[in-house]
C-alpha cells in the first residue's frame, strides 16, 4: 500500500514538471519572433509572399497565385491570406512552408474559414485543404529581390 502512495507522488511530481516546462516554453519562445536572423541563419532571403497554385477541379485548370503576406487573394469562390512563409537554408534538404488562412465566400456576403495551418511544399497531402471545387497547394516562398529572374517557376 505504501509502494502505491509514493509511486502516484513520484508521477504526480514528473507531470507537474512537464506541465511547468511546456507552459514556459510556451510563454518565453513564442514563433511570431523567430525570424531565420534570431536563429542564426544569415544566408536565407527573406520572403515577402507565397507562391500558390490552385486547381480548379470542375474545369481542371491550374492557376498560379501569388500571396503577398497579410494581403487577401480571390481564388474563385475562396479568399486565401497568407501570414508567414519559410524556406529551408540551402544546406538543408529543400523545403518551403507556408501559413495559410483560406475562407470560401457565399452568395450572403458571409466568409466561412474552411483551412487554417501550414502547408508544406514537399509534402501537399500532409495538411491539405479539402474542398470538392477547389485545391491549394504551396509551390515556394516569393522572395524579397524584385528581379524575375530569382522567381521560382
Amino acid at each position: 500500500m505504501i509502494w502505491k502512495l509514493k509511486y502516484s507522488a513520484n508521477y504526480r511530481r514528473t507531470l507537474y514538471q512537464i506541465a511547468f516546462v511546456g507552459c514556459s516554453l510556451s510563454v518565453v519562445s513564442p514563433a511570431a519572433s523567430q525570424t531565420p536572423e534570431t536563429l542564426g541563419f544569415k544566408d536565407v532571403p527573406t520572403t515577402i509572399g507565397a507562391l500558390l497554385q490552385g486547381l480548379d477541379k470542375v474545369t481542371a485548370r491550374i492557376s498560379t497565385i501569388e500571396g503577398p503576406f497579410d494581403s487577401l487573394v480571390e481564388f474563385g469562390s475562396l479568399t486565401i491570406r497568407v501570414r508567414a512563409c519559410h524556406k529551408a537554408p540551402p544546406t538543408e534538404a529543400p523545403e518551403s512552408t507556408a501559413f495559410l488562412e483560406i475562407e470560401e465566400s457565399f452568395e450572403k456576403g458571409s466568409a466561412q474559414p474552411i483551412f487554417t495551418g501550414w502547408m508544406f511544399a514537399s509534402s501537399p497531402a500532409v495538411s491539405a485543404l479539402e474542398h470538392p471545387v477547389y485545391d491549394v497547394w504551396v509551390v515556394d516562398c516569393i522572395k524579397s529581390s524584385s528581379s524575375n529572374a530569382e522567381r521560382p517557376g
